[in-house]
């Protein structure tokens, strides 16, 4: 290990240890857990939503509160929040768009006072089914991952929220082994490393996850990524850096499993460290993960299963970022497709897409055990929560 990597990694692991630290003092402390949010969820519209809902909810108690219909939208399957609570961005997950074969991308304010979202714009997202939206580390470029072709564009944020034209677009182009999943390209979600110079693209049609440079001055990806190769038949699907920068997480849809790598913060380069399933031990029968989090502690680390319709409890080492199992916990619904950990670390919130709900687990901190607490709103086809802060 070179001079230069040792003293990042003394320096990361430090401020995991300090996050950690300062997120159990002001739990117990009554700081953020005695915050009011609001809960914003995207929907699948052509399974009787009309757009994008909102709740109340009160991390001191766990209770959500609905708000109703916060603005009409057309398959708003994926959401992203911009760091301040201002905007909210929404993937459309169509195929047609103004008469082109192609998704949207829209722009909403947030009210500061009411959980009611005003459109700002809308634009195409390039590409036929966008399933995934997030922002760069300084919020001025939104990602969007097109599913059905396998593209990645990326627009920037204008000052007033809204977005512009696509400052780049990149066209996956290949196959893996799965005849049913993977005749294509199917680009499923982007994760922005902690110092902002590479976006980590998880393509399950391909069975890869493409490590792009990124020109933050100018919203580009580079033209000749790394290439990292999954599992054949695995398909990546969503991924999550580890809070100090030096580990990266991507769970695998069709294989159920997590995949663990070390990030090399210098070059962007990954080392596969481990390989563990979501499932329970002894499971059988049909299930594919969906999503994957990191708590805010950076203690444990959590992903959903669809079909088993659990969510699975990790504990993350710190030092050499591998995973151990502490449970598998039912969801109480079906499909959990997404889940959401609010900011205190204390509360998951389970997006059950097929039954209808969202139900509410309260994490244990020492030992990211999850307790169902009764808490079960309904909402219909729930596909993504996001968390924003209110007074």
């Amino acid at each position: 290990m070179t001079l230069r990597m040792s003293y990042f990694r003394q320096i990361s692991h430090l401020t995991l240890l300090l996050i950690a630290l300062v997120s159990s003092v002001l739990t117990t402390a009554g700081g953020p857990a005695q915050q009011k949010y609001l809960v914003y969820v995207g929907t699948y519209t052509d399974h009787g939503s009309k757009g994008i809902y909102a709740f109340r909810f009160d991390s001191s108690t766990g209770k959500l509160t609905s708000l109703g219909l916060a603005a009409e939208a057309a398959e708003p399957s994926f959401l992203t929040v911009d760091s301040r609570g201002r905007f909210l961005y929404a993937a459309n997950e169509t195929l047609n768009y103004n008469g082109q074969p192609t998704g949207a991308v829209s722009a909403f304010a947030i009210p500061p006072k009411t959980g009611k979202l005003a459109l700002l714009n809308q634009v195409s997202s390039r590409d036929e089914g966008p399933a995934h939206i997030t922002l760069d580390r300084t919020g001025k470029y939104a990602f969007v991952s097109n599913y059905t072709l396998g593209s990645v564009a990326v627009f920037p944020v204008l000052k007033d929220g809204r977005l512009g034209e696509a400052t780049s677009f990149v066209q996956h182009k290949g196959s893996s082994v799965n005849p049913q999943r993977q005749k294509g390209p199917h680009a499923h979600a982007v994760a922005l490393s902690p110092d902002n110079r590479f976006a980590v693209v998880a393509d399950l049609g391909l069975d890869q996850l493409l490590v792009y440079p990124f020109d933050a001055a100018k919203g580009t990806l580079g033209a000749k990524p790394q290439i990292v190769r999954a599992s054949p038949g695995a398909g990546p699907r969503h991924l999550v850096f580890s809070a100090d920068g030096q580990f990266l997480y991507v769970i695998n849809e069709l294989q159920s499993t997590v995949v663990a790598y070390s990030y090399n913060v210098v070059t962007g380069t990954l080392l596969q460290l481990q390989t563990i399933s979501t499932l329970a031990k002894g499971f059988s029968g049909n299930s594919t993960a969906a999503e994957i989090e990191i708590s805010p502690s950076g203690k444990f680390l959590f992903a959903s299963n669809r079909g088993d319709d659990s969510i699975a409890v990790f504990a993350i080492d710190l030092h050499t970022g591998t995973l151990t199992q502490v449970e598998t916990d039912r969801t109480g619904g079906k499909t959990p497709r997404n889940f959401a950990i609010d900011p205190t670390g204390s509360w998951l919130l389970a997006a059950n897409q097929d039954s209808d709900q969202i139900v509410v687990f309260r994490i244990d901190g020492k030992t990211g055990h999850l307790v169902r607490t009764g808490e079960v709103p309904q909402v219909p086809s729930p596909t993504c929560l996001k968390f924003v802060a209110r007074p």
